[in-house]
């Protein structure tokens, strides 16, 4: 018998890959499950970043293998866009790596940065991946509770009481998945200094800036103290509904990135030519790009609200991000029981708010990624039953 290594036993098949294969099931029988589940953009990105992928596809040299730091006008088009953006100047050739997606990201620097016998920070509620790659690599998991109370931002007084010994990396993200909660200048300052006084690696998971945010987008680099202690991730998959290309980048000082090249050049051989051409020409849309996606996710949100109105969900307005977070009302807990009866009932596939957390208990999380006909079939679905 061949043994599967120790560290499987400490991690499950991601929750969405499993219910997917549920959902799809149902479908094969001929039930129609709506998905209100997954942050999978159902838009299109620009005309112009496909055309320019397909050209570029009929390039010669398209199809061989590529530069693990991405091509040079990759890199000075990611500094110029953070720059207009985040008001953040970069060194393209010294702190921007491109990535195949953020969630390799997340894996290259725990590989990087962690061992066994480290310790890491990891928000509750907060997207799980941050855990399970923990558990992969053999690190122990100290999770920072966020509470709805305190608007799901840490509390970093009642964090400065806990044993920090070991701890090497602390993971934010903000704005917030699965809440939607918009950290302020002061709160990030806060959250780095924190970091700096414990002499921690600070990574903040930064893909929904510009997603219904009706303040101006922060880069955790917007602290003028977190260059020594900080990294961030980014992504075009929710800001020009590019997921399925793979695009993200890493954002730090030399020294960080490159002990995470060390990882990545193990594991990949460069981003595919046309699709960093079509990376370039999203990042050189006009902002009217998100005044046009934003105009579509609120029209979306409103829909939801009724759906949550409907199934007697309890939701805040002000949040950023293509998710809303609700709180089961009637005293019911079970979140989990709650959204597998939610399925059966409506054939409406919502997700359990404790997937991201015990802080997620009672709550659930809804996808903003569906057609207007389609959320509004889902809430015609409730009323109509």
């Amino acid at each position: 018998m061949i043994l599967v290594a120790k560290r499987m036993h400490n991690i499950s098949e991601y929750f969405f890959s499993e219910k997917m294969k549920e959902i799809y099931n149902l479908n094969k029988k001929g039930i129609n499950v709506i998905n209100l589940g997954i942050g999978n953009p159902d838009l299109l990105p620009p005309n112009e970043v496909i055309q320019k992928m397909k050209n570029a596809s009929e390039l010669y040299y398209a199809n061989t293998y590529q530069s693990y730091i991405g091509i040079e006008k990759l890199r000075q088009t990611i500094s110029v866009w953070y720059k207009n953006n985040y008001q953040v100047d970069l060194d393209p050739n010294k702190e921007i790596l491109p990535l195949m997606g953020s969630k390799e990201g997340i894996m290259h620097i725990s590989m990087a940065y962690l061992e066994k016998g480290n310790k890491v920070l990891i928000p509750n509620p907060g997207y799980p991946v941050y855990s399970s790659i923990s558990k992969l690599v053999g690190s122990e998991i100290i999770y920072y509770h966020l509470h709805e109370k305190e608007n799901w931002i840490p509390n970093i007084k009642n964090m400065e009481k806990q044993d920090l010994t070991n701890v090497k990396i602390m993971w934010i993200n903000y704005p917030h998945m699965p809440t939607g909660t918009i950290a302020t200048f002061d709160q990030l300052t806060e959250i780095v200094r924190f970091a700096k006084r414990n002499n921690i690696l600070l990574v903040h998971d930064n893909p929904y800036s510009f997603i219904l945010n009706n303040q101006p987008p922060l880069s955790i680099f917007n602290i003028p103290e977190s260059k020594d202690i900080s990294l961030e991730l980014n992504s075009l998959s929710k800001s020009y509904n590019m997921a399925g290309w793979r695009i993200g980048m890493l954002i730090g000082n030399q020294e960080f990135l490159n002990n995470i090249l060390k990882v990545k050049s193990q594991m990949d051989s460069g981003m595919y030519y046309p699709i960093q051409i079509g990376a370039i020409e999203a990042m050189n849309q006009h902002n009217s790009w998100f005044d046009k996606l934003n105009i579509e996710y609120s029209k979306r949100k409103k829909i939801i609200w009724k759906i949550c109105d409907r199934l007697s969900l309890k939701y805040r307005k002000e949040s950023s991000g293509i998710f809303v977070w609700a709180k089961i009302k009637n005293g019911e807990y079970n979140d989990i029981k709650w959204s597998e009866n939610i399925l059966q009932k409506y054939h409406i596939f919502i997700t359990p708010g404790s997937l991201f957390g015990n802080n997620g208990k009672g709550y659930v999380r809804l996808s903003m990624c569906s057609s207007i006909p389609t959320l509004k079939m889902a809430k015609n679905r409730i009323s109509s039953s």
